[in-house]
């Protein structure tokens, strides 16, 4: 933190200075005004108009333009004017230059002070914290999750108001398997974020599993009052999904898991519904719907890579059936973006991937540029697309690009801890 406020002493200099230049410039002010107040001859140039418009008066009585009453009126009138102007132009001694100066100083600390406090209550010292901590557990020489929650839980009790440490401390507790302390952290974000849909969705999500895979009322209510704000929450529809597939209630589950695909973002999810829907329509007894099947491995005439995933068995119970899992293809070099990346969920595996030009991040780099990439499949249950302690993983170098029909899966093991 010492840098952020070597920064802030930094941006404070510029105010300093444009408080303190008016007194740098007070005495060269102080010596013009003087100058000018010794010399000016204004109240000179007044009674001389004066004069002359008396003269002008008299000399128009005595003509007999005017008559005395107009003579009286008209000199009133003068005279009026010339104390008006003789008023206007008295000035108050010009005091010292040096006068008033103990205000600058007294200005400077209330700058000072009033930044500070501001900061103190809207600035982000806390995510900062935050981010310094992530990084001191992965610098650490002895660094893992077990780590890094501990040091978070530290800032829960330091930060108890900062709703970044409790979104961060929910998918840590739910990866590892710490059902109650992930509701915990869940319920304090909700006190401070408020009770939006996609928090009431989750927790709703969460108690469900806890529950056995069971509407208790408790869940009902969360699934109701998700559902009163946000009608189409695709975490709820897949929640309710699932509880008409264990109830054998097939058509319900494939509408609500429909539902829960036109308002979902992440692709790998949406496939693992798919393949939801998919198992649902054959015990029915009916054909699946070609919008419902996910691209089979076969569906690729491109270059590319046929890649099948899956989870050490040891590993199983450190994360959620519902984590992310990105599986990625890079250039050897690792110098052009990725290559290709799909998504999809622990669920899912084990699973059998096509990646190819389809699954390209941008045209200017694709699978077909190549003729070798290294695979590397995370587990992220924040689902985020940067690697976090705790992450999963499993990668193997030198894999052959080439016509993806004509060639064997390559298999790709999951079976270590980002550190």
């Amino acid at each position: 933190m010492t840098s952020l406020w070597i920064a802030f002493a930094v941006l404070l200099l510029p105010a300093i200075w444009l408080l303190i230049l008016p007194l740098r410039q007070a005495r060269a002010l102080h010596d013009a005004q003087r100058d000018y107040e010794a010399n000016d001859t204004t109240a000179e140039q007044n009674v001389a108009i004066y004069k002359r418009r008396l003269a002008s008066l008299e000399a128009a009585k005595e003509r007999g333009d005017i008559d005395e009453e107009r003579f009286a009126e008209d000199r009133l009138e003068l005279e009026r004017s010339l104390l008006e102007d003789t008023t206007t132009v008295k000035r108050r001694p010009l005091k010292s230059y040096t006068s008033g100066r103990f205000v600058v100083p007294l200005v400077l600390l209330a700058v000072v002070g009033t930044s500070v406090v501001w900061y103190q209550f809207h600035g982000a010292e806390g995510d900062l914290v935050l981010l310094q901590t992530q990084r001191d557990v992965q610098n650490h020489p002895e660094g893992s999750l077990v780590m890094y929650i501990e040091r978070m839980e530290e800032q829960a009790v330091l930060q108890p108001d900062n709703p970044n440490v409790w979104s961060e401390l929910f998918p840590l507790y739910r990866q590892t398997g710490q059902a109650e302390k992930a509701v915990d952290a869940l319920e304090h974000l909700i006190a401070l974020e408020g009770r939006l849909a996609p928090l009431l969705a989750q927790l709703a999500q969460l108690r469900f599993f806890m529950e056995g895979r069971e509407l208790t009322p408790e869940v009902q209510g969360l699934v109701d009052e998700t559902l009163e704000q946000d009608p189409r929450q695709p975490t709820v529809l897949g929640l309710l999904g699932i509880h008409a597939f264990d109830a054998g209630n097939y058509e319900t589950a494939i509408d609500r898991w429909r539902r829960a695909i036109a308002n979902i973002q992440n692709q790998g999810t949406a496939d693992s519904l798919r393949e939801g829907i998919r198992v649902a329509q054959q015990r029915m007894g009916v054909a699946p719907d070609a919008a419902s099947i996910n691209q089979s491995p076969e569906a690729s005439d491109g270059p590319g890579i046929r890649v099948e995933v899956s989870l050490d068995e040891t590993l199983t119970e450190r994360v959620s059936p519902q984590a992310t899992v990105f599986v990625t293809a890079r250039d050897i070099a690792g110098e052009l973006p990725p290559l290709a990346i799909a998504q999809a969920q622990v669920s899912d595996l084990p699973a059998t991937f096509v990646l190819d030009a389809s699954n390209a991040m941008s045209p200017q780099a694709s699978l077909d540029q190549v003729d070798e990439a290294r695979l590397m499949v995370r587990v992220s249950p924040s689902g985020r697309a940067t690697p976090q302690p705790g992450d999963l993983f499993g990668d193997l170098d030198s894999v052959a690009v080439g016509p993806v029909n004509d060639s064997d899966a390559v298999s790709v093991l999951i079976d270590s801890i980002f550190e």
